[in-house]
């Protein structure tokens, strides 16, 4: 039975034209049937930081999979104003740094060098260009001097930081993070929220964490059976304990 589509809460938000993200009335459905996304739209400007909340199947990963072409289907979705298909796919990649929940997903290099050039290096740029976006990648996420450390003996805090380099060596447009403070200990989780704050890039953020939501993203979304319930002020639907309650969040 289809899910009923429900009003979206109505927050006023500053005024957006997606400049950096346009999703139009997306739509998917997995092979086995299961509908994952019902008219999902939704723009994200240069500069804003956005959490995307909802209870677990509400469809966020699966959206984020769709912004870099991991996942297509029925809508129009632009990344700077460009469509995502066969001849933009290799651009739009770069321009979309993707980093998921795990990050052993993501580093499979010998070394934290060779897991940040990886994309670089497929872009087709030049060795010394290769070599500045890694340290700039590195220092970016406070890890100067890691290049020749094995990644897989790094602790998980330090693996989430190399899968941000691995992304921002890229240069993308938006950073898109699955469930970033997932699996860290309360020291680690604070110096990732600190970075996260401090970091100067458009990002979507996939999180269960109310906490760090309500410290870190002026906007969130709230997503619940692949629809947008509600979008707008963090701070006025923090305060809507009901709203809350209905879709499955904590209430802070």
């Amino acid at each position: 039975m289809p899910v009923k589509h429900q009003p979206v809460y109505e927050i006023t938000i500053p005024e957006c034209d997606g400049d950096v993200l346009q999703i139009q009335d997306l739509h998917f459905a997995y092979p086995d049937g299961h509908v994952a996304l019902q008219g999902v739209s939704l723009n994200l400007c240069e500069g804003e930081k956005v959490a995307l909340v909802g209870p677990n199947g509400a469809g966020k990963s699966t959206l984020m999979l769709h912004l870099n072409g991991i996942l297509r289907e029925d809508g129009d979705i632009f990344i700077g104003g460009m469509s995502i298909d066969e001849q933009n796919l290799p651009i739009i990649r770069a321009m979309v740094g993707l980093v998921f929940q795990n990050p052993d997903d993501q580093l499979f290099s010998p070394t934290v060098f060779d897991d940040v050039a990886f994309g670089p290096l497929h872009m087709g740029l030049p060795e010394d260009e290769v070599h500045i976006r890694v340290e700039e990648a590195l220092a970016a996420v406070q890890m100067n001097g890691f290049g020749e450390r094995l990644s897989h003996h790094l602790s998980m805090g330090q693996k989430k930081r190399i899968a941000i380099a691995t992304v921002l060596a890229m240069r993308p447009q938006i950073l898109v993070l699955d469930e970033p403070s997932a699996g860290l200990d309360p020291r680690t989780r604070r110096a990732l929220i600190n970075f996260l704050d401090e970091l100067p890039i458009t990002m979507l953020i996939s999180t269960h964490d109310i906490r760090m939501v309500k410290e870190l993203f002026p906007r969130m979304i709230i997503m619940d059976e692949g629809i947008i319930v509600a979008d707008g002020s963090t701070v006025e639907l923090l305060n809507d304990a009901a709203l809350l309650q209905d879709h499955g969040l904590e209430i802070p």
